[in-house]
C-alpha cells in the first residue's frame, strides 16, 4: 500500500469532548469520526485495526469449532417479549415501530434470535453440541455515551452461543470457549487478566471477564500476586477475620460529635482510627400486589466498618434482599431511627429493623456508631453486652488492597482494567422461557443448556490504546496495527536512488506478506515521522540519500528512543526476524 493511494487524515488537536486518551488519539490519528452522540464512522485507518481484531477472533472461534452466521440488527419484539426482556431491559433497548405499527428492537445482543434458530433447527441430541457466533453491529441506547469507542451506542461485537444436551456438556463447551478466549487475547499482544465475575440473577459460578490492564480502566480487578486468583470487585470475597473478637475494654458512652456526620469526621474529631467506626446504611424492600402497588415495606440496617464500602452485588445475595432492594426514603429512616442520616446506628431504634452485619464488624469490639440523635455518636459499643449478637453476618463489602486472598496464597492487590470479553454459562434461562427443546437420547424433550460468549470488537482497539501510548501517540502491538511497517523515504521526489530503494523494499515486504505502507506523499521528515508516531505503526524504516551512499538505512521501533543504522541489504531479514518473533 502506498500512502498516496490510501487516506491519511491526522489532526494536531483532539476534539473538546474527547475525555480519555483512546478517544483523543483515535480521533487525531484519523481512525474514527463522530457522527452523533456515541455513534462513529470507522475511517480507513481505524477500519484496518478493527478488521485485524475480527480476523484473529474469527480464526480462533473457527478453530474452537464454532460456526459463523449473521443475525439481523432489527429484530421482532415478539421474541423479546417471550423472555420478558422487551419490558425488563429498560431504556437501553431501542424500540422502534414499522409502518404497520409492529414493534421491533435494534439488537443489543441476540440470545432470543439464536434460541429461536436452535428450537427450529436443532431437533435431536445427535446435533449437539453446537456453537453459533456472529460478528455484528449492536446498539445500546446509553444514557451518557462517552469515551469514544469505549462507551458508544453503536458498536461491533462478537457474540457466540453454545447449545448442549446437559449441564456437564454445557460446562465443557464453556471451557472450550474460555480456552479460545485466552488464545485470542494472547495473540492480540496485550496485558490482560481473566477474572472470575459475578453471574448475577442467573446464578452459578461459571462467568469470567477478560480485562485489558490499563490505569484508566473503569473496573477494579482484584488479584493475588502469589497465585492465579483473580476476580472483579463484585465477585472478590472478603474473608472473615481469622482472629477472635477482642474482649470489651471500654464502657459504652453517648459522646458529643457536633456537626460531624461522617465516619471520617468523627474519627478525626475523636482522634481514633477510621477502622474503629461503623457506618449505617439503610435499605428497604417492598412487597407488591398484582397491580404493582406497594402493600408492605421492610427496612434493613446494614453495618460496615467506616473505611469499607458496600458491595451491592453481594448485598443482593443476602436472603430477603435478593429479590431487589432500594435505599430507604428519609421518612422511612426517621420513622425507624427518629433521626435523619448522618447519626444513625443500631442502638435505641424507634421501630425494629432487619440487621445485616458485615463479617468484619461482627468481630469488632469497642466500636463507634451513630446515636440516633443529631450531633451525638455512641462510643465503646460491644456485641453481646450493649446489643444482641447479630442474626445475619455476611460478606457485604468491597475488598481492599492487603486483604487476605481467598485461596490462602497471600494478600490481595488491585489494579484497573477495561472489560473487553465475557464468557458466561447461561443454563436454561432462555431455552425454558422460549420453550426451546430437543429430543434427548431417551426420546423425551429437554431444554437446551446454553452459554454465551462476547468480545467487544470495536472496544478492544480503544482498550489497547489506553494500555499502549505515549506523548507522541499510539503504540500498537504488531497484531493490531493498521500497518505493521512504514517505509519513510526522505526526499523521494528529488532522489531517484531513494525512490528506487524505497519502492524495492516496499515490494520485497509485500512479497514477504508483510503489511507495509510506503509514505510517498513527499512530506517533510518531521511531519512524516509525527504522523506515523501518532498513528502508532510499530516498525519504521527511514531511507535517505546520505545513508544510501554508505549502504545504510535507519530502523526504529515505535517504542525505541533512537534509530539504529542497518545495512540496506540486511533490513528485509531484520524486519522478518522481528515480525516473526
Amino acid at each position: 500500500m502506498k500512502a498516496s493511494q490510501f487516506f491519511i487524515s491526522t489532526q494536531k488537536e483532539a476534539p473538546a469532548d474527547a475525555e480519555v486518551v483512546s478517544h483523543q488519539l483515535m480521533t487525531r490519528a484519523g481512525m474514527i469520526k463522530k457522527l452523533g452522540a456515541g455513534i462513529y464512522s470507522y475511517m480507513p485507518m481505524g477500519l484496518r485495526v478493527i478488521q485485524k481484531v475480527e480476523a484473529i477472533v474469527r480464526e480462533e472461534m473457527n478453530r474452537a469449532g464454532a460456526v459463523e452466521l449473521t443475525m439481523p440488527v432489527i429484530q421482532p419484539a415478539e421474541l423479546w417479549q417471550e423472555t420478558g426482556r422487551f419490558e425488563k431491559m429498560g431504556p437501553e433497548l431501542l424500540r422502534i415501530k414499522d409502518r404497520h405499527d409492529r414493534d421491533f428492537i435494534v439488537q443489543p445482543t441476540s440470545e432470543e434470535v439464536v434460541t429461536d434458530i436452535a428450537r427450529q433447527e436443532l431437533r435431536s441430541y445427535k446435533q449437539l453440541p453446537k456453537n453459533f457466533y456472529q460478528i455484528q453491529t449492536k446498539f445500546r441506547d446509553e444514557r451518557r455515551p462517552r469515551f469514544g469507542l469505549m462507551r458508544g451506542r453503536e458498536f461491533i461485537m462478537k457474540d457466540a452461543y453454545s447449545f448442549d444436551r446437559d449441564e456437564a456438556s454445557a460446562k465443557a463447551s464453556y471451557q472450550v470457549m474460555a480456552a479460545a478466549y485466552r488464545r485470542i487475547f494472547d495473540r492480540f499482544g496485550l496485558r490482560y487478566r481473566a477474572v472470575a465475575a459475578d453471574s448475577g440473577a442467573i446464578g452459578g459460578d461459571l462467568s469470567e471477564e477478560f480485562q485489558v490492564i490499563a490505569a484508566t480502566g473503569e473496573d477494579a480487578i482484584v488479584y493475588c500476586p502469589n497465585s492465579d486468583y483473580a476476580a472483579n470487585m463484585e465477585k472478590a470475597e472478603a474473608l472473615a477475620p481469622g482472629a477472635p473478637r477482642p474482649a470489651a475494654a471500654n464502657a459504652m458512652a453517648k459522646t458529643p460529635t457536633p456537626g460531624k456526620s461522617t465516619c471520617a469526621d468523627v474519627a478525626a474529631l475523636l482522634g481514633v482510627p477510621l477502622a474503629t467506626t461503623v457506618k449505617s446504611l439503610v435499605l428497604a424492600t417492598d412487597v407488591l400486589n398484582d397491580k404493582g402497588e406497594v402493600v408492605k415495606s421492610q427496612v434493613w440496617l446494614l453495618l460496615l466498618r467506616g473505611d469499607h464500602d458496600m458491595n451491592e452485588v453481594k448485598v443482593n445475595k443476602v436472603p430477603g434482599l435478593n429479590a431487589g432492594f432500594r435505599f430507604a426514603s428519609i421518612p422511612e429512616i426517621e420513622e425507624h431511627f427518629g433521626c435523619r442520616p448522618g447519626y444513625l446506628g443500631p442502638i435505641g431504634l424507634k421501630k425494629p429493623v432487619k440487621l445485616v452485619v458485615d463479617r468484619e464488624v461482627a468481630v469488632m469490639a469497642d466500636w463507634i456508631c451513630g446515636a440516633n440523635e443529631p450531633d451525638f455518636h455512641m462510643t465503646g459499643v460491644n456485641w453481646g453486652r450493649d446489643l444482641p449478637e447479630p442474626d445475619v453476618v455476611a460478606d457485604i463489602r468491597n475488598v481492599v488492597e492487603g486483604d487476605a486472598s481467598p485461596d490462602g496464597q497471600g494478600l490481595l492487590a488491585i489494579e484497573r482494567g477495561i472489560e473487553v470479553g465475557h464468557v458466561f454459562y447461561l443454563g436454561t434461562k432462555y431455552s425454558k422461557a422460549m420453550s426451546a427443546t430437543f429430543l434427548g437420547e431417551d426420546g423425551k424433550p429437554a431444554h437446551f443448556e446454553m452459554g454465551c460468549y462476547g468480545i467487544g470488537i470495536t472496544r478492544l482497539p480503544a482498550a489497547a490504546i489506553e494500555q499502549n501510548h505515549d506523548e507522541r501517540g499510539i503504540i500498537w502491538p504488531d497484531a493490531l496495527a493498521p500497518f505493521t511497517v512504514v517505509v519513510c523515504p526522505i526526499g523521494m521526489d528529488r532522489s531517484p536512488e531513494v525512490k528506487a530503494a524505497a519502492e524495492q523494499l516496499h515490494a520485497d515486504l509485500v512479497t514477504a506478506g508483510v503489511d507495509v505502507i510506503l509514505d510517498d506523499r513527499g512530506e517533510r521528515p518531521g511531519a512524516m515521522f509525527a504522523d506515523w508516531e501518532l498513528i502508532g505503526v510499530p516498525h519504521r524504516v527511514t531511507i535517505g540519500d546520505r545513508g544510501l551512499k554508505a549502504g545504510q538505512v535507519e530502523y526504529q521501533h515505535r517504542r525505541d528512543t533512537a534509530a539504529t543504522q542497518v545495512a540496506l541489504a540486511d533490513v528485509l531479514d531484520l524486519l522478518k526476524g522481528k515480525l516473526g518473533a
